[in-house]
Parts: structure tokens; sequence; C-alpha cells
């Protein structure tokens, strides 16, 4: 899978959200018709499978994909087809519990050296990796692009944007599983801040 370049948890769960895609412009569009969207339906099941990648086909034009990363260990990422353009959507994490303008500063800082797909909030503030490509544009190529890029996002500003946005509930969790013994494996990556012993 390529990405940008072109190259290929219990209590505290910030990140865990594969619910369908909401209303209002994510996700709703009128699906296309006829051959063209039993040809965009092959095209997306033909890349997903040429790359092993584990899907659920929710229906025709509408995918489910689980992209596994090092940081951020599943993407759950939809790819729909509508009337006029492919949509792309992945939750990223829930709204952040503090420090909400260096959160947000932070995913909108990367804005501008993003392809295909952005940061955006829904109603309630939970954060998402959407885009859309022109159905012209649907390739086996470009949706290897695009799920590379959605990976590729998630996973390297995960751990960074738990630490702005939930540093006190990582701290909290730490704390709580240390004190019963439970397994510390999936917060390592926040041990410098959240283990009090280092």
């Amino acid at each position: 899978m390529s990405g940008p370049t072109g190259s290929a948890a219990g209590r505290l769960d910030p990140v865990s959200d594969a619910r369908e895609p909401s209303a209002g412009g994510r996700g709703g569009a009128n699906p296309a018709s006829g051959r063209r969207s039993e040809r965009l339906d092959r095209v997306i099941r033909e890349t997903l499978d040429g790359r092993d990648l584990g899907y659920e086909r929710v229906r025709e034009g509408a995918y489910l994909v689980k992209l596994e990363g090092q940081h951020k260990l599943a993407t759950m990422t939809w790819l729909i087809v509508g009337e006029h353009s492919m949509h792309v959507e992945a939750f990223f994490c829930r709204q952040p519990d503090e420090n909400h303008e260096e959160f947000y500063r932070f995913l909108l800082e990367r804005g501008g050296r993003m392809y295909g797909v952005h940061f955006a909030l829904d109603p309630v503030g939970d954060v998402y990796l959407v885009g859309r490509v022109s159905l012209d544009a649907v390739t086996p190529d470009e949706i290897d692009r695009l799920l590379g890029c959605v990976l590729t996002y998630a996973d390297e500003n995960f751990d960074k944007a738990l630490e702005l946005g939930f540093a006190s509930s990582i701290r909290r969790e730490w704390a709580w599983r240390k004190k019963r013994g439970e397994s510390l494996a999936n917060l390592r990556a926040f041990a410098r801040f959240a283990d009090p012993d280092r």
C-alpha cells in the first residue's frame, strides 16, 4: 500500500469507532447507478483483495476496510461510491478531553501537507480523516494511494494527538493498570509522561 509519498483499550478508548459515516455531507451521497456502479464496485473489491486487506462489503460500492498500523493498531476506513465521487472516511479519535487548542492546532498544521484526505470534525467534535475523489479517478492505484495516506496520517499522528488531548486520562489509566498488575503494553508509547517512575 502506498502512502502520501508513494511508498508502500478497555476503559481508555478514544479511538475505536467503525460506525457508518454520518449524514451532513459525510458519506450520504446517492450511489452511482448501473454499469458504472458495478464497475467501480469490482475495481474496489479487486484492489482490496489484491492487497490482502481485511474488509466488509456492506452493499454495492460501500466497503469498510481495516488498515493495520504500528501506533493506531486499526483504522477502520469507509470507501463509499456516490453519484459523482467516492467518499473516503476513517475515524481517528474521539473529541479531546483537554488541551483543545493545541490538539486542533496540531491536526490543522498537518493539513497543508496531506494528500487526498484531511482531518475533520463531526457534530460532537470527534475527529475523522475524510476525502473525496472523482469517480473518473477511482483506479486501483488511486485507491491504494488513498488508503496508504489514511494509514500513514492516522499512524504518524496518533500518539502525539493522544498525548495532547488525553494526557490526564492516559496517566489515570496507567496508574489504574499498574496498581492492579494489568498489562501496560498498549500504553508504552506514553510512558515518558504517564509513568511517574521515569
